[in-house]
């Protein structure tokens, strides 16, 4: 088995791409090692000194660390990501996801949400899956987008960029009632 990396533009974020799949639907992402409880390959990711967070999506694992360096991280996360695949384990338990799709919205906005999220589905979530990171709706209210920043993009330094210049003129374009866009 060969396991890519990637670089993010987060420093802390290691991108991780087994060549199998790693979600079918959905994303997961985990803050500590109670959150991961319904991952077993979250679980044994957090088994390592120094592994801060874990973001699975469709064909990648994002991995925040803490305060260890990458030259000594890597080697561990790279095995224990093989030794997972090598299981047979699943990567998820049944109902195991936690992808935040929330559903915090006025039912007069339903078509205005509609749009926002078709957006985020078809322009954003591609483009930030590629950096090992994930946005996902949160709600809307009074013109504001909430929106869940997730692997690479949680605690990004350049995520207050992204949601102010790119994400926010994009919904604006396409929805003149987005008058801003907050991280959730």
């Amino acid at each position: 088995m060969f396991i890519q990396t990637e670089a993010t533009p987060n420093p802390a974020t290691l991108k991780f791409i087994p060549g199998k799949p790693v979600l079918s639907a959905g994303t997961a992402d985990y803050r500590s090692s109670d959150e991961a409880q319904s991952s077993p390959l979250a679980k044994r990711l957090f088994e390592i000194d120094g592994v801060g967070g874990v973001f699975l999506g469709s064909d990648f694992i994002s991995i925040t660390k803490s305060e260890a360096e990458w030259q000594h991280l890597k080697p561990m996360v790279l095995g224990a990501i093989m030794e997972h695949y090598i299981s047979g384990a699943p990567v998820v338990s049944a109902g195991g996801g936690n992808d935040g799709a929330g559903l915090n919205y006025a039912p007069e906005d339903e078509e205005t949400v509609s749009t926002i999220k078709e957006l985020l589905e078809t322009r954003v979530r591609p483009a930030v899956a590629q950096d090992g990171g994930d946005i996902t709706f949160a709600g809307f209210r009074e013109g504001v987008v909430y929106l869940h920043m997730r692997g690479a993009c949680a605690g990004c330094p350049s995520s207050t960029a992204t949601l102010r210049h790119g994400i926010e003129n994009l919904l604006k374009h396409f929805c003149p009632e987005v008058l801003e866009v907050k991280a959730a």
